[in-house]
């Protein structure tokens, strides 16, 4: 997406965040790479998001102060829900996941990948049965440094 799409494009420890709002709500964030260029807005929206990251950035067990507007289906609603439940420093996997919401581990593992809210909303707390699993819907590469990166500031640390 080109950097002119989001409402601002926001530093991050592991590189930018692509802001996409609907109204006042945060309707999306996209993790962009780190040599992406950096586009700031003086919306009072994009201050609150730019605050509340920096205050998780300090703190992992910061709580989000955020209106969100996560656009999905009513499954994907629920399983982001479910993921909301899960607090800071702890993690579920897609088969728990799967088994409270009577589905599948790959349909959770959709409705996870698909997530437009990744921090917020926290993807990157779920893990496969056996490891890090992926993120973002990639098995390798920089989306799985940042989960890696998020975990390990949420103090869980790296599986693999």
């Amino acid at each position: 997406m080109p950097a002119s799409d989001y409402a601002a494009v926001l530093p991050a420890p592991f590189g930018a965040l692509g802001v996409r709002l609907a109204g006042e709500a945060l309707a999306g964030l996209d993790f962009l790479p780190p040599d992406s260029a950096l586009r700031p807005c003086g919306a009072a929206a994009v201050h609150r998001v730019a605050h509340e990251l920096e205050a998780y950035y300090a703190n992992p067990r910061h709580v989000w102060r955020l209106t969100l507007a996560p656009a999905g289906t009513l499954f994907r609603q629920r399983v982001w829900q479910t993921l909301l439940a899960i607090p800071s420093g702890q993690t579920r996997t897609y088969g728990e996941i799967a088994h409270d919401l009577a589905s599948s581990p790959r349909a959770v593992g959709q409705a996870v990948g698909d997530n437009p809210i990744p921090i917020i909303i926290p993807c990157h707390r779920v893990l496969a049965a056996h490891g890090l699993g992926g993120f973002m819907h990639h098995a390798d590469g920089f989306p799985l440094v940042v989960k890696a990166w998020l975990l390990q500031h949420e103090g869980i640390g790296s599986r693999s």
